[in-house]
């Protein structure tokens, strides 16, 4: 049978239960241990999930490319089509201007050139034209393409003797490559209409 206890402390009657203090507060430790574990356990959680590491954003990595073709691994651009050097240009100029630049539109340069790019060993740089636009050049030369490469797979500026000077296409090292399919020394044969602008995709492959 349960005792009841009367116990006089600070001027006031409490009853206490003999036999069940210890179990009740062996239940009440018991309940703060689950409480606290829960609360330790999401709060871990918690600092997993914001710790978590972000992939980084890289920049654009088809800005240039090589492609394998009949003149070996040449660049392109991220349309996948080849793009030239003027033989009449030096480092940091071109003399490419009015005429000119409808059969050998420009590649813009991007506002931030990306650091480096998968298989592409020349140096990329930023040519302010005439006009204020930006050019981008390869191994401090401007680079271009060609309005009669109608699709990706073609270099048939390669060699070509247009605009008062000779274009050849550029290495993975930015070097011009001065030797066509055939093994000439190029031509001025096949001359296309003139175009306003090369930027638009086109379809095709290098064989």
């Amino acid at each position: 049978m349960t005792e009841t206890v009367h116990v006089q402390h600070a001027g006031k009657a409490r009853r206490l239960v003999a036999g069940r203090p210890a179990a009740m507060l062996a239940a009440v430790m018991a309940l703060g241990v689950v409480t606290l574990g829960a609360c330790g356990t999401a709060s871990s959680g918690s600092t997993g999930t914001s710790a978590a590491a972000v992939p980084a954003v890289t920049g654009s990595g088809n800005l240039l490319a090589v492609a394998t073709t009949s003149l070996g691994a040449i660049l392109v651009d991220g349309h996948g089509m080849a793009i030239y050097r003027f033989a009449a240009d030096s480092p940091g100029h071109s003399t490419c201007t009015g005429t000119c630049l409808q059969y050998w539109p420009v590649v813009a340069a991007p506002a931030t050139l990306p650091a480096s790019l998968t298989g592409v060993n020349a140096p990329l740089g930023t040519l302010t034209r005439s006009d204020g636009t930006k050019q981008l050049t390869v191994g401090g030369w401007p680079v271009y393409t060609y309005a009669g490469d109608t699709t990706a797979g073609v270099a048939s500026g390669q060699g070509k003797n247009l605009s008062g000077g000779q274009w050849w296409v550029l290495s993975a090292s930015g070097s011009p490559v001065t030797t066509t399919a055939a093994g000439g020394a190029g031509s001025t044969s096949g001359t296309p209409s003139p175009t306003a602008s090369a930027s638009t995709s086109k379809a095709g492959g290098w064989a």
